[in-house]
């Protein structure tokens, strides 16, 4: 049976909804179309690219009559960069659809109804926030060099020197690091032929300190005019670490494990409400320190700690929320398996005098289980904060056995989150509170924070 449309056809159909991945929604002839860079209201003339038996894609060609929740992006390559999916939002209602986003994840997989939602946790300033940018660095057509950001879905790279959601300071290293490269002649990365020496521009900013790394991600151990190089960065304000990491694996992964320093700390500072963090190259750190406070602030008011609570942190990376709510338990102790995150968050206790905390190297989903059996310990909170993957079912199970009077769950993740809380809430767990956190501003991503009560038995 032939669709209603074929590739190539010019249809104009009302965009109705915005799709998990930030497309508009729209109908034609009752077959449904995805189009990118469009929002709910838009009358739009489209050009079909790609069907498929109950619906396709297509591309905007022309605004017939643009929706009022439209807005022009203040970013000139919003619409070809892979970060931003959203800046042609009113920013009101991409708040709205990230509500509405994890609301629907948790009816449609979660099962559940009368949902506890409390009002999505926005930003004053959505804009400039993310601590930490990644600028992949490449060759134009015409031979010069490109640095910026991978378009969607592509490896191909938009050249920018400005993003409007990273750290100003961003610009200056950019612009000075563009021409350290053409002046002299480092060779950019080529991923298809593995030649070249740069391949990424990793920058940390500290939100509160002012403090600013500058990582530099090569094919190979050294950078050639390393003084140079460092005599420049270091005029940049704020410049407090340059270092390199080496990364000769053929992957698009983007960081390799060895550092290699070449001027000042091997860290940053940072501060999440009264905790301060070291952050290294490698450290996992949330991108977004404003929302991040308001994160943190939202897990201790649900976990609602007294003084005499033995507190569970799986998934701690650099011990942020553990010495967040070790300030009010009684013992917290943090689960993480890279080590090097371990390493961070005991030194993290130690800066802060925090001696009610406690971490352990490996695998939540292995950890907690094997302390359960061998050790029978107990927890009147646990927290999760899982991968995007969300939790092992071995780790929710632990949970069940271990009976927490709260488990507080944070997820980047809807769809997954709402798969564990089914698991956990069929058994001996109730859905009391939940909420949505705005971390990551004009993208489709969106945090929530979640809290779960026991059951009276």
């Amino acid at each position: 049976m032939e669709t209603v449309v074929k590739k190539n056809d010019l249809v104009e159909i009302t965009i109705e909804d915005i799709g998990s991945d930030g497309e508009g929604i729209g109908k034609y002839q009752g077959y449904t179309l995805f189009v990118k860079d469009t929002t709910v209201g838009d009358r739009a003339i489209v050009k079909v690219i790609k069907t498929g038996k109950t619906y396709g894609f297509a591309r905007l060609m022309e605004l017939v009559k643009p929706s009022e929740y439209r807005v022009e992006p203040r970013c000139p390559i919003a619409s070809k960069c892979g970060g931003c999916q959203l800046q042609h939002m009113d920013y009101a209602k991409q708040l709205e659809y990230k509500e509405n986003k994890v609301r629907n994840c948790l009816t449609r997989i979660g099962g559940f109804c009368d949902i506890p939602m409390e009002p999505i946790c926005g930003m004053e300033e959505p804009y400039y926030y993310r601590n930490k940018s990644q600028f992949p660095v490449g060759k134009r057509r015409d031979g010069g060099v490109a640095i910026g950001f991978y378009a969607g879905r592509t490896h191909s790279i938009i050249d920018t020197e400005r993003c409007y959601i990273g750290a100003e300071v961003n610009t200056d290293i950019l612009r000075f690091m563009r021409s350290f490269i053409e002046q002299y002649h480092i060779e950019p990365y080529e991923e298809e032929t593995h030649q070249g020496l740069l391949r990424h521009i990793l920058t940390r900013v500290g939100y509160r300190t002012g403090e600013v790394m500058v990582c530099l991600v090569v094919n190979g151990r050294d950078i050639p005019h390393k003084e140079e190089l460092i005599k420049g960065l270091r005029e940049i304000p704020g410049m407090k670490s340059i270092c390199l990491n080496v990364n000769q694996s053929k992957t698009n992964v983007i960081l390799g494990e060895t550092i290699v320093p070449l001027w000042g700390e091997s860290y940053i500072t940072d501060y999440i409400g009264d905790i301060a963090y070291r952050i290294s190259p490698l450290s996992f750190y949330q991108v977004n320190p404003v929302q991040t406070k308001k994160l943190y602030d939202i897990a201790l008011l649900y976990a609602d700690l007294h003084g005499d609570e033995v507190v569970w942190d799986l998934y701690c990376g650099i011990g942020t929320i553990s010495l967040f709510l070790a300030q009010k338990a009684k013992m917290v102790y943090g689960v993480e398996i890279i080590p090097q995150a371990i390493e961070d968050a005991k030194r993290n206790a130690q800066i802060n005098n925090i001696r009610n905390a406690e971490f352990f190297v490996g695998a939540a989903e292995e950890v907690l289980p094997a302390k359960y059996q061998e050790e029978n310990i107990h927890a009147d909170v646990i927290v999760v904060d899982p991968p995007r993957k969300g939790c092992a079912q071995s780790l929710l199970d632990t949970i069940l056995k271990m009976a927490p009077k709260k488990v507080i769950y944070v997820s980047c993740d809807p769809a997954t989150l709402a798969r564990d809380l089914k698991y956990l809430c069929e058994k001996d767990y109730e859905l009391t509170k939940v909420r949505a956190v705005d971390q990551f501003s004009h993208s489709v991503h969106v945090e929530t924070i979640i809290l779960l009560q026991r059951l009276e038995a």
